[in-house]
């Protein structure tokens, strides 16, 4: 008997690139270059302090389980704690939000984008690094603030002030 195709997909533990971006650490678990554009899913490690500013991305829905410790999620709704097992959903066009880890010990999320492109932010403003390596967070230099300014063109990401939110 004739098996036939599947289009099941397995990742290893240890499959993906990893970035560390703005102090964090990214492994792109599945890219859009995977499943043609339709979805990406990332594994993020926030140590204590860690976390994204205040962004947006309107074409794109991002879904956050907690997988372990807790992070205050802020959107202009106000600010709320969500811990493990807790699930945030930022819709089309959900407006700005940003996470950060205000606890004492490491948090980890599971993040899935629909559809993909969130990896190409990453690749942009991002760096390899090994799993568990964790990069200062680096400086908004001219040449970081040119680079933050092309994802809004390219990618349709807007960056706002880390205090936007406060």
């Amino acid at each position: 008997m004739a098996k036939g195709t599947t289009n099941i997909t397995i990742v290893d533990s240890s499959a993906g690139t990893t970035l560390g971006v703005a102090g964090d650490n990214y492994r792109l678990i599945v890219t859009g270059a995977q499943t043609d554009g339709a979805y990406s899913c990332f594994d993020m490690l926030i140590p204590p302090g860690g976390g994204p500013t205040p962004h947006a991305h309107p074409q794109m829905q991002e879904f956050f389980y907690v997988i372990e410790g807790e992070v205050v999620f802020k959107t202009e709704a106000g600010h709320t704690t969500v811990g493990k097992g807790g699930f945030v959903q930022i819709p089309l066009n959900g407006g700005v939000h940003c996470f950060y880890n205000g606890s004492g010990r490491m948090a980890r999320l599971l993040c899935t984008v629909m559809p993909a492109g969130l990896e190409d932010v990453f690749n942009i403003i991002g760096q390899p690094v090994r799993p568990g390596e964790f990069l200062p967070i680096p400086p908004i230099t001219p040449e970081m603030q040119q680079r933050l300014g092309n994802l809004k063109q390219k990618l349709n990401q807007q960056i706002y002030p880390a205090d936007y939110l406060d």
